[in-house]
């Protein structure tokens, strides 16, 4: 048996490793890209000048997602708020473990759908919305209920949507300079002269790191995507103290095969378990994996039970 506090622990550390080495990655790509790009404008080379028009530009996208977020993914998704009366359970399950876990009690929407998920949303605990498809609602028992909303809770007092958002922007500016560099129409005349080896040795570098960058980079950012999931079921797991609740009710949403017409690639993210049903378990490689948005249920549910 592990210790519930060792297993949060452990995950932390990891998220920390997988987040370093994605802030390096980027930053490297970016200074490449940059200096490559504003050698082959013929300028003299200051990597930065590009970097800070496209981090303005993927800033300002990033800024409008980060503080209507939660309306956009409520919206799209057909979410409802829920009122104490119509959804007891689910009401007084929401506000007995944010009391718990020392957070403000969540808006609470729900999801007209019979498939089993749920998901949180929202900048900081005082902005958090937690939703549930009444799938999930009708399914679980109220046990089984608490592991999910402890999970999603534990997503919100880490501040994940805050490091997605902080994601999303790394992701944005290599991915978008990235597009730049390699759209510019090349000439092999122009300044070839007046570049050398050493010029042409960082166009060769910068246009490597533009093609393979972006891909790079966002398999980092479903890394630590996966691995947050890792830590936020060790969070459900110490605020409300029974593993059981949470391995019973993954258990239940994976037996489920009906996939949640409310989600897209978009919002996927998001949900305690891939609402597009089967394309997890069914990644036939290591390989194949590593595009996924969450991490297999079977590693997820044999790390729970390490906490039995």
């Amino acid at each position: 048996m592990r210790n519930i506090y060792e297993a949060v622990a452990s995950n932390k550390r990891k998220s920390t490793l997988v987040i370093v080495f994605f802030i390096a990655f980027v930053t490297l790509a970016i200074y490449f890209i940059s200096f490559a790009f504003s050698l082959y404008l013929g300028y003299k080379p200051s990597a930065f000048g590009v970097f800070g028009l496209a981090l303005i530009i993927s800033g300002f996208l990033c800024f409008f997602s980060y503080y209507y977020s939660d309306r956009i993914v409520l919206a799209i998704s057909g979410a409802k708020q829920a009122k104490r009366n119509d959804f007891f359970n689910f009401y007084t399950v929401c506000e007995n473990l944010a009391l718990a876990a020392g957070l403000p009690k969540p808006k609470i929407y729900v999801i007209e759908d019979s498939a089993p998920n749920a998901f949180a949303t929202g900048r900081d605990p005082d902005h958090a919305v937690i939703c549930a498809t009444t799938g999930l609602l009708d399914k679980l028992n109220r046990t089984e209920l608490e592991g999910v909303i402890g999970h999603e809770l534990s997503h919100i007092k880490n501040y994940d949507v805050r490091l997605q958002s902080i994601v999303a922007v790394l992701v944005g500016t290599v991915a978008l300079l990235g597009d730049w560099f390699l759209r510019i129409r090349w000439h092999s005349s122009r300044d070839s002269d007046r570049r050398g080896n050493i010029g042409m040795i960082m166009l060769l570098l910068g246009l490597l790191f533009a093609i393979l960058a972006p891909l790079i980079a966002n398999l980092i950012k479903l890394a630590i995507s996966r691995r947050r999931e890792f830590l936020a079921d060790a969070g459900s797991v110490a605020i409300t103290h029974q593993p059981r609740g949470l391995i019973s009710a993954l258990k239940k949403i994976a037996g489920d095969l009906e996939p949640l017409e409310a989600a897209n690639k978009a919002t996927a993210h998001l949900y305690i378990v891939n609402p597009f049903k089967g394309k997890d378990s069914r990644a036939v490689s290591r390989f194949a994996s590593l595009f996924n948005t969450h991490p297999p249920l079977e590693e997820r549910i044999k790390q729970l039970e390490t906490m039995l």
